[in-house]
C-alpha cells in the first residue's frame, strides 16, 4: 500500500520530486491552522515540517496512521517527542543540512561583534563620519571559546583557526581524540570561561545546559569578552547579560535566538553593544535545499524501505543495515509474544542476551521490538517505537548483553522474563531461509518456527501423553500441521510446542489442561 505525506510547512519543490520518485504521495498543504491540520492528519503516514507547524499530543491523538515526523532542520522544539514515542512515532531531524550555514552565521556575528558593523553602518548612513567611535579589535591571536563542538560547533573551530584564532572548547562528549582531530585544546567551561575572548554557543537546550551562561558564570568570564549564541535561546540568562553589558564587564554580544521567539521585546534589545538577528542560522538557500531534500530522502527511506536516519527517538538503521536486521526484529519480538502470552503476573525485568553475529547488529533496534512483542498481548497499540517507553512508565528493567557465540548457531537471542514468583527463558535464531525459530525454552531444547497458531503444552514426561494430546485435538476437528517437543531428562519435565491449522477453540485447551501430568496448556498467536 503507498504511503501518503503531508508538507505543512514550506519546503524546496525538489523535496515533493524526491518523495515522489520513491513512490509516496505527497500533498503540500503549507499555512493550515491547528484545527485544519487535526481534520486531515489522520489520513497520513508522515507530516514533513519546519517550524512553523506545531506537533502537540492533541493533534498526535488525531494522527491514526501516522509513522514519522520529519523535520527539515535541526530544532524540534515544536514536535512533543514524549507524546510522539508513546503513540509509536519516529521524529526525525536533519541534523546536518544546515550546519555550514549556521556555523557561518556565528562566524559573521563574531566579525559584526569586532567592529561593530551594524552601529556603524548606520551612523554613516545618517550622515555621520564617526570614524574615531568605532575602534574595533581583530581577530587574530585571539581566543575563541567554543560551547557545544558538535556538528556545527566543530565547523566554527575550524573557522575560528583559519581566521588564526586560538579556538578552546567545553563539550563533555568531546573526546580528546577527536579534539586533538580538528585542533582545539579541550577545557572545562569554568577555564573557558576565564580565557576566552569571544565565546560562542553551540549546544542544544537541556536541563543541564539551560542558562549555562548564569549570572554566576558570566561573572567568572574575562573582563570584555564578546558572546554569540546562534544555538537556542534560553543558554544565557538575559537579563544577567543585559546587566554585564550595562557594567561593561561584557564588551558586545550577538543573538540569533531567544528565550521567546518571535521576539518582539527583549531584555537585550536597545543597547548599543547588541546586535540581533531573527534566527537567520538557517537562511540561506543552500541550507533550505541541504534540508528540504534530506528530510524527504530520510523519510521516503523510512516509509518504503525501513531505514531510519536521524530518529530522535529510535536507533538509526541505514538502508543497508534493514534487510539484514528484518529477520531478527521478527524473531525478537516473535520470542517477546511468546513470554507475553504465557506471562501473567506483573514483569519485573527484561533481559536480553544476543549471542555471535547478531550482536553485531543495531540490539537497540532489536530489543525493542522483543518488548514491543512481550507488551502487546495487554497493550495492543504498543509498537517498536513506543515499547521502551511504555516499559519505563510500568518500572520494567531492561537488559542488554551481547557477548560472541557460546553455541552451534551464528547468532542466537535469549529473552528472560522475570517475575515475582518465576523466571522464563526463550531463545532463538535465524536459519539461512529467513525464517525464525525457537529453539530452546526454560533450558530445554526445542525446534520451531513461529506459525499464526500455535498451542505450548509443559507436561511431565511420562509414556502415552503424546497420544492423549493428539487424540484430544484429532476429536475436536484441529489439524496439526507441525509437532515439536523436548524434555530436560527422561521422566522429568517436557515441552510440547504444536503448530495447528486455524485458532484454538477455548475449549480445546481446557480439555488439554485436563491431561493426567499436564502443567500448563495455551494457545498461542503470532
Amino acid at each position: 500500500m503507498t504511503s501518503r505525506v503531508l508538507i505543512s510547512d514550506k519546503l524546496s519543490p525538489a523535496a515533493v520530486a524526491i518523495f515522489k520518485e520513491r513512490g509516496v504521495e505527497v500533498d503540500v498543504k503549507p499555512g493550515l491552522d491547528k484545527d485544519e491540520l487535526a481534520k486531515i492528519i489522520g489520513d497520513y503516514d508522515g507530516l514533513a515540517i519546519r517550524s512553523a507547524t506545531k506537533v502537540t499530543a492533541k493533534l498526535l491523538e488525531r494522527a491514526t496512521k501516522l509513522k514519522v515526523v520529519g523535520r527539515a532542520g535541526i530544532g524540534v522544539d515544536n514536535v512533543d517527542i514524549p507524546a510522539a514515542t508513546a503513540r509509536g512515532v519516529i521524529v526525525m531531524n536533519t541534523p546536518f543540512g544546515n550546519s555550514i550555514t549556521t556555523a557561518e552565521h556565528a562566524i559573521a556575528l563574531i566579525f559584526a561583534l569586532a567592529r561593530q558593523i551594524p552601529t556603524a553602518d548606520v551612523s554613516t548612513q545618517a550622515g555621520k563620519w564617526e570614524k574615531n567611535r568605532f575602534m574595533g579589535v581583530e581577530l587574530t591571536g585571539k581566543t575563541l571559546g567554543v560551547i557545544g563542538c558538535g556538528n556545527i560547533g566543530s565547523i566554527v573551530a575550524s573557522r575560528g583557526l583559519g581566521l588564526k584564532m586560538r579556538v578552546v572548547a567545553f563539550d563533555p562528549f568531546l573526546s580528546a581524540e577527536r579534539a586533538a582531530e580538528i585542533g582545539v585544546e579541550k577545557l572545562e567551561l569554568n577555564d573557558l570561561l576565564a580565557r576566552a575572548d569571544f565565546i560562542t554557543l553551540h549546544t542544544p537546550l537541556t536541563a543541564q545546559t539551560r542558562n549555562i551562561l548564569s549570572a554566576e558564570n558570566l561573572a567568572r568570564t574575562r573582563k570584555g569578552v564578546r558572546i554569540i549564541n546562534c544555538a537556542r535561546g534560553g543558554l544565557v540568562d538575559e537579563v544577567a547579560l543585559r546587566a554585564a553589558l550595562d557594567s561593561g564587564h561584557v564588551a558586545g554580544a550577538a543573538f540569533d535566538v531567544f528565550v521567546e521567539e518571535p521576539a518582539t521585546a527583549n531584555p537585550l534589545f536597545g543597547h548599543p553593544n547588541f546586535i540581533a538577528t531573527p534566527h537567520l542560522g538557517a537562511s540561506t538557500n543552500e541550507a533550505q535545499e541541504n534540508v528540504a531534500l534530506q528530510v524527504a530522502e530520510q523519510m521516503s527511506d523510512y516509509l518504503t524501505r525501513g531505514a531510519i536516519s536521524n530518529a530522535l527517538n529510535f536507533p538509526s538503521i541505514t538502508a543497508e543495515e534493514a534487510p539484514k536486521l528484518r529477520p531478527f526484529v521478527a524473531l525478537a519480538e516473535g520470542l517477546g509474544s511468546f513470554a507475553g502470552q504465557l506471562t501473567q503476573a506483573p514483569i519485573q525485568k527484561v533481559t536480553l542476551v544476543y549471542e555471535g553475529a547478531v550482536a553485531e547488529l543495531k540490539v537497540k533496534a532489536l530489543t525493542s521490538a522483543a518488548i514491543a512483542g512481550l507488551l502487546r498481548p495487554s497493550l495492543v497499540d504498543v509498537n517498536v517505537v513506543s515499547a521502551p517507553t511504555v516499559a519505563a512508565h510500568r518500572g520494567i528493567v531492561i537488559e542488554e548483553m551481547t557477548r560472541a557465540s557460546e553455541g552451534d548457531y551464528e547468532s542466537f537471542i535469549t529473552l528472560t522474563v522475570t517475575t515475582a514468583g518465576q523466571s522464563r527463558a526463550i531463545g532463538g535464531t535465524v536459519f539461512h531461509d529467513g525464517k525464525p525459530r525457537i529453539l530452546s525454552i526454560k533450558g530445554i531444547k526445542v525446534d520451531a518456527e513461529f506459525t499464526p497458531s500455535m498451542i505450548y503444552v509443559t507436561n511431565e514426561d511420562k509414556p502415552g501423553f503424546i497420544g492423549r494430546f493428539a487424540s484430544c485435538l484429532g476429536d475436536a476437528g484441529v489439524n496439526i500441521a507441525t509437532f515439536a517437543l523436548g524434555r530436560d531428562e527422561p521422566g522429568g519435565s517436557a515441552i510440547a510446542l504444536v503448530s495447528i491449522d486455524g485458532a484454538a477453540p477455548p475449549e480445546v485447551i481446557a480439555k488439554v489442561s485436563e491431561i493426567n501430568g499436564v502443567r500448563q496448556a495455551a494457545a498461542l498467536h503470532f
